[in-house]
């Protein structure tokens, strides 16, 4: 760390290096192949890569109209067909790579959506036990009046993930008729 980053406090320090090491798990898993791919479809992506490709056609465009035009027989004449098979492997090679790319950009993604879920089902029942703690430091204090709290009680359970995506389901089902 340098003097002029701010320091981070401890817990936050952790989560950081935790989902460092997260990623840097990830990255170790990768191939060799699966390496390259994601280094040439970083190069391909660099607006100057965009710049020299685009220049490369325009140059050989020019070139086979600049011969033709002289009275030579230029190499890929007009209409430029071989310019466009060129073109066309091209293209598949780079949806092919990029396809690659974001097929591994998915795993840690949906690596990183389950960790989310998992922290937030933790996170709910952490929380519920903590009311019910509270609730119980309650009834057991002399010093506060015993009482039932309907909310408190609720809170205290911890939320079933099932119910909670089987309504989010009947909701968007009952929006959707809505909308039809």
């Amino acid at each position: 760390m340098t003097d002029t980053e701010p320091k981070l406090p401890d817990h936050v320090e952790k989560s950081v290096r935790v989902i460092a090491e997260v990623h840097r798990d990830h990255d170790r898993r990768i191939g060799p192949v699966q390496r390259i791919v994601e280094h040439v479809t970083a190069f391909l992506a660099r607006p100057a890569s965009i710049s020299v490709m685009a220049g490369v056609v325009a140059l050989w465009i020019f070139w086979n109209s600049w011969i033709t035009a002289h009275g030579g027989k230029a190499p890929d004449p007009p209409p430029f067909g071989w310019l466009e098979l060129a073109a066309t492997v091209c293209g598949f090679f780079f949806a092919s790579l990029i396809l690659a790319t974001q097929r591994r950009e998915d795993l840690i993604a949906k690596q990183r959506s389950q960790l989310t879920l998992e922290l937030a089902l933790l996170s709910d029942q952490k929380t519920a036990k903590l009311i019910a703690l509270l609730e119980e430091m309650r009834r057991d204090s002399p010093l506060i009046a015993d009482r039932v709290d309907e909310e408190s009680l609720a809170m205290s359970q911890p939320a079933d993930a099932q119910s909670v995506l089987d309504a989010i389901e009947r909701r968007s089902q009952a929006a959707d008729e809505e909308e039809a």
